[in-house]
């Protein structure tokens, strides 16, 4: 159970598939929420060896009535300080939807499905829990208004204490958890995917030298990603680059940042809409850096393990990162294949993006290294062997 697109929720599509190649009947209850994420999905189901159920929250009366009680729920929240359910989305439905439905073991992901699988736990019915997100310690707090955080709170508990099991995204993560709100520590499955075929350290070195070529990607371009940080600190480097920012971008935020970057200077900044999942490894591994820049003041961006990371391993891109708990567990492992900056100082920003664009040889064996990370240990054909494992004692079974 999801309340996002699959497009949107790779882990979801990931896991969804893993068990049904292994022989599980899988269903995915979601919802439909975004038009452009809907007709992606439908590409994607194309070939899916699972099943969809969509719940519609985007056309009609019944779309608009599930968005109004959400959105009421919120607005109310706000006012009152009084937290309801609904302020996370349509869970009223979601729940009478699992409630009604034949099923052995529901796994939930986002929000709306962990609360109603903490609800389903009182019907002793057989639940297991992904916190790829620390959801009560997620957000900064001016933007919290209307986000029921003691709710969240509450359901991450009771999922600890009572799921068949917890997933999360880092060890990092799964100890702050157990630490801060009791029961079992979560098990860790890497935010990685199914190793493709064509990396940059295949392309890389049959090319004519060219300027440093850099990447970042998101399902959304906006505030609060690190980003203005980045740009700042890059612009003080001089030797030549060009950065690609993949993703959706409000035009509004398109010129702010646009404005941060002279023209006819040494730095290109580049927008690049958002690509399907499917075409997104090959994008990736034009480029030869891939930006992971996440911030360390919110304590889940701190401990999480984006599949940003992971994503470039796979493509054979070096890393440049930023250095918070989550991604100092990847480097760990793997030191040659990143560099870490911090953003609150520029000069280092620009020394990373200078010393990989003037020094190629050490760039080349960052990639390597890179790719070497995916191929041992970051990559779906080693994680989801974790999660088939945990299903089959989840369900006491050997199927």
């Amino acid at each position: 159970m999801s309340a996002s697109h699959l497009c949107r929720n790779p882990r979801v599509l990931k896991e969804a598939t893993a068990l049904a190649v292994a022989g599980y009947q899988v269903t995915v209850q979601t919802v439909d929420s975004h038009a452009p994420s809907q007709e992606i999905d439908r590409q994607i189901l194309a070939t899916a060896p699972f099943a969809v159920h969509y719940l519609n929250c985007r056309t009609g009366v019944a779309g608009a009535i599930r968005r109004l009680k959400t959105s009421l729920a919120r607005k109310y929240l706000s006012r009152t300080g009084r937290e309801h359910p609904l302020a996370l989305g349509p869970t009223d439905e979601l729940l009478r939807r699992a409630r009604s439905s034949s099923w052995d073991l529901l796994i939930g992901h986002t929000e709306p499905a962990l609360w109603c699988a903490t609800q389903l736990l009182r019907a002793q019915r057989t639940v297991a829990a992904d916190l790829e997100d620390w959801h009560s310690e997620d957000l900064p707090l001016n933007k919290r208004s209307g986000r029921p955080c003691r709710l969240l709170r509450n359901v991450e508990k009771t999922l600890l204490e009572k799921a068949a099991y917890v997933t999360t995204t880092s060890a990092s993560l799964a100890a702050a958890l157990q630490e801060d709100l009791g029961g079992k520590k979560a098990q860790v499955i890497y935010n990685a995917f199914p190793l493709q075929e064509t990396d940059r350290t295949q392309t890389a070195p049959n090319e004519p030298p060219a300027p440093l070529s850099m990447v970042w990607f998101s399902q959304t371009v906006g505030p609060d990603r690190g980003l203005e940080a980045f740009l700042m600190g890059w612009v003080g480097s001089q030797a030549p680059s060009r950065l690609t920012l993949l993703g959706t971008v409000a035009p509004a935020y398109r010129e702010r940042i646009g404005k941060l970057v002279p023209s006819g200077g040494p730095q290109h900044l580049r927008f690049q809409p958002a690509v399907s999942p499917d075409d997104l490894p090959g994008v990736l591994a034009e480029h030869d850096v891939g930006l992971a820049l996440e911030v360390d003041h919110i304590r889940n961006r701190d401990l999480t393990i984006t599949n940003k990371m992971l994503q470039y391993f796979n493509a054979g891109l070096a890393v440049i990162a930023t250095p918070t708990r989550g991604q100092q567990e990847v480097l760990a492992a793997y030191p040659d294949a990143g560099w870490e900056v911090s953003l609150d100082q520029p000069d280092q920003i620009g020394s990373a993006v200078q010393g990989l664009a003037e020094n190629p040889v050490r760039l080349r064996r960052m990639q390597r290294v890179a790719r070497q990370a995916a191929v041992e240990k970051y990559c779906w054909e080693h994680q989801s062997k974790r999660l088939l494992e945990l299903v089959k004692q989840a369900l006491g079974s050997p199927s």
